[in-house]
């Protein structure tokens, strides 16, 4: 792993890494040595008996894919103001900026929100991504967004942020590390 640096004890932050595998989630959580790290999830994994015992004894909240949930970023706002850390993965899917698509407008969103920063994150791994293959995780800088929080509302400021999220990602995602 390379940049753990650039996420300070003790400070709020959202984590946003691409998305190459079911497997992401816990390699991140284990990656990231915080025990105040909250993972949001499709509502869709709830429908197994194993992912919600799991959501009861860790952090695990679930997200409504192509709404916007008011709850969800109250809650998500309070958890950031109280300086934990949220793990989603912007792209809405996996492979997303693989497959050319366009990140979600969540990430930026709940930063100008909460005031907390977002951290791009860029996963690799060499072969088919699996159990206990090498995956490279790239945690770039802290992006700050509270220069547009009177914006939060306006759909271009967030397209364009969220693009700048992406384009950060990819360059993590590429860099020979």
């Amino acid at each position: 792993m390379f940049g753990q640096k650039n996420i300070e004890k003790n400070q709020g932050y959202i984590l946003c890494p691409n998305h190459i595998s079911n497997w992401d989630p816990p390699v991140m959580v284990a990656s990231i040595h915080r025990n105040d790290l909250y993972v949001l999830a499709k509502e869709e994994l709830f429908i197994n008996s194993f992912v919600k015992w799991l959501a009861k004894k860790t952090k695990i909240i679930p997200v409504k894919r192509g709404k916007q949930d008011l709850g969800l970023l109250k809650n998500s706002t309070k958890i950031l103001k109280e300086n934990h850390i949220i793990l989603m993965f912007p792209e809405g899917t996996r492979n997303g900026i693989e497959k050319r698509g366009k990140i979600q407008n969540g990430a930026v969103l709940m930063s100008l929100m909460s005031g907390a920063k977002v951290v791009p994150i860029g996963m690799q791994a060499r072969k088919k991504y699996k159990l206990f293959s090498k995956v490279k995780i790239n945690i770039g800088k802290p992006m700050d967004f509270s220069e547009y929080k009177d914006k939060k509302n306006d759909k271009e400021t967030l397209d364009s942020l969220s693009k700048k999220l992406m384009e950060e990602m990819i360059r993590l995602t590429s860099e020979d590390i």
